[in-house]
């Protein structure tokens, strides 16, 4: 069955009861909008996939596709110190799509979503001519001071918790012939990593829980990049430490000499791991789940990112939708 064999009340009656809801819906799906019952400030953010230019049909799975664009979503109101509540999804389909990729695709979200509570609650459904999903997500900050860019202060320590590289080594693995099912199970992993991201939630809430963060940004499009953001936001030089970030290279490194790649490159330059960069007072307890990668070393007018002293461009590394990284 292909969903031009199906009019919209007949396909939305297909995935949508695939779909979580939120905890604090008051109006769910099937009206012209959701109803959320969310107390105090609340953070909104809206991430997009295109078909072919973040994912690839012959590569990824509905369900592929539906974790990623959940837990992308997901790291994104984490990365403000936020607890994720509610996605609002605005999906384009070409009328040739098999009905069960979209049925996929809603379990895809639906895995992502329901072990912490996230609901999917409302959207929009066009035609296209290739696929195209918009995600909005709604998160609470519980009374929580939002994780800003610029937050970051000289002196502080600059620690990471999640995947580092894995997204970029499983595409590289892929673009080389390599697939989930005829590699052995670390390359599978790293390919898996990719197409299906894994960001620290649990880590990163209990931190921000903890109430001991100040900076934070959710690692997509590249370390670098990212802390580079940071950097400039908050006006300070952020030095990374080139001994503690090999520390979480390790499992890169098979990956690495089948492909004569550096690893090093991947954890740089590579994003879409949604991994969790955040500044922290020199002198508290880093929190469980988390390492040491740098150090804010001072104030910098324009934002300087360093490795080991050497100095990095953010602009040049990592990913830009705009130009080749």
């Amino acid at each position: 069955m292909l969903v031009k064999d199906l009019n919209e009340k007949e396909l939305l009656a297909r995935f949508v009861p695939l779909l979580p809801q939120a905890t604090c819906v008051v109006v769910g799906n099937g009206d012209d909008s959701a109803v959320l019952h969310i107390g105090g400030d609340t953070t909104v953010s809206t991430d997009m996939l295109v078909e072919n230019r973040h994912f690839r049909c012959d590569w990824s799975t509905g369900f592929d596709v539906g974790y990623r664009a959940a837990q992308q979503n997901i790291a994104d109101a984490l990365a403000m110190g936020a607890t994720p509540v509610s996605l609002v999804v605005g999906l384009g389909l070409p009328p040739t799509t098999e009905v069960t990729w979209v049925e996929d695709l809603a379990r895809g979200f639906a895995q992502a979503c329901q072990p912490w509570e996230v609901g999917v609650d409302g959207g929009d459904l066009v035609s296209a001519s290739e696929i195209t999903i918009g995600v909005t997500v709604i998160g609470d900050l519980q009374g929580r001071k939002p994780l800003r860019r610029d937050n970051a202060l000289p002196g502080q320590k600059v620690i990471f918790t999640g995947n580092l590289g894995h997204a970029a080594a499983g595409y590289e693995l892929l673009k080389h012939g390599y697939t989930r099912t005829d590699s052995d199970d670390y390359l599978a992993s790293l390919i898996d990593d990719f197409l299906r991201p894994k960001p620290p939630i649990g880590a990163v809430m209990s931190a921000v829980n903890a109430h001991t963060l100040y900076a934070g940004i959710d690692v997509s499009d590249g370390l670098v990049k990212d802390i580079g953001r940071v950097a400039q936001s908050s006006r300070v030089w952020i030095n990374l430490d080139g001994v503690q970030l090999n520390k979480l290279l390790g499992r890169l490194g098979r990956a690495a000499g089948r492909l004569e790649t550096d690893r090093r490159l991947w954890a740089l330059a590579g994003g879409e791991d949604h991994g969790f960069v955040a500044t922290i007072d020199s002198a508290t307890v880093i929190p469980d789940g988390f390492s040491v990668i740098g150090q804010v070393m001072g104030p910098d007018e324009y934002g300087r990112v360093t490795l080991d002293q050497l100095p990095l461009d953010p602009d040049q590394i990592g990913w830009d939708h705009f130009r080749s990284a």
